[in-house]
């Protein structure tokens, strides 16, 4: 899987290539990253890749052929047709099911706009995918880049210390995850001792599995009503979920 990165910034990428658990996923190369600094494919010697909107207005906008040669240059390292993703707030929502579809396939080209954006003539060109981090403004397409790339490297094979752990993540069947907890098992406050729930020490897998199914339903239901109607709706909910429900009101 590649991931080739067109970005003005490509310094911001090297704390998150090499600092934390998905660092197994770069350096073991299951999730290659190639860096492409957008200057480099400027051709004057300013190495200019912005200048004013036709039209007026404030801001700036990403020029046409920087992005075009960059874009060239990055078909011709890779034949695979992987996809180009741009980071725009008019794309689609990332979510879990959108990080899965990724996870699974050859990788993509993701280019990270900049200003007021990118010119319209590259995107209707070269752009095969529009994504957005949320419904918020960000000075450029780094950060949700960087999401969508950690949210990859997590689900590949022999990253997480355990298999399974990311089976049990939020969104990963449409609800929120339950609460965690750890040593020590009572937590000594300037309010009192707060122990751990009991049920998570009584060693009984079918009560614990419950109880934090249960617990996930809850926090689902309060936090995200949305996610609990999908959930319905798509039948992933039992007859003891439910039940559950109704006894909380929700």
């Amino acid at each position: 899987m590649r991931f080739d990165v067109v970005t003005l910034f490509p310094d911001l990428f090297a704390p998150h290539l090499t600092l934390g658990v998905t660092r197994r996923a770069y350096e073991s190369k299951a999730v290659d990253v190639h860096l492409w600094p957008l200057r480099d494919f400027a051709d004057d010697t300013y190495r200019r890749v912005d200048d004013r909107p036709f039209g007026g207005g404030p801001g700036m906008v990403m020029l046409a052929e920087p992005l075009t040669r960059c874009l060239d240059a990055v078909r011709a390292a890779r034949t695979d047709g992987a996809p180009v993703v741009h980071f725009t707030p008019t794309g689609r929502r990332i979510d879990q099911a959108v990080v899965r579809e990724f996870s699974a396939g050859p990788g993509a080209v993701l280019l990270c706009g900049r200003y007021e954006g990118i010119d319209q003539r590259v995107i209707d060109r070269h752009v095969d995918v529009e994504l957005s981090l949320g419904d918020f403004v960000l000075s450029g397409g780094e950060l949700p880049a960087m999401a969508l790339l950690d949210a990859v490297a997590r689900l590949q094979p022999g990253v997480l210390g355990d298999a399974q752990s990311h089976l049990q993540d939020s969104f990963e069947d449409g609800l929120l995850d339950c609460p965690h907890y750890s040593r020590p098992e009572v937590l000594a406050t300037p309010d009192g001792e707060v122990p751990v729930p009991p049920v998570l020490m009584s060693g009984h897998h079918a009560h614990i599995a419950r109880w934090r199914r249960e617990r996930s339903l809850e926090l689902t239901a309060r936090r995200r009503p949305d996610l609990l109607e999908i959930a319905r709706r798509d039948g992933r909910l039992s007859k003891a979920d439910e039940r559950f429900l109704a006894n909380l009101g929700l």
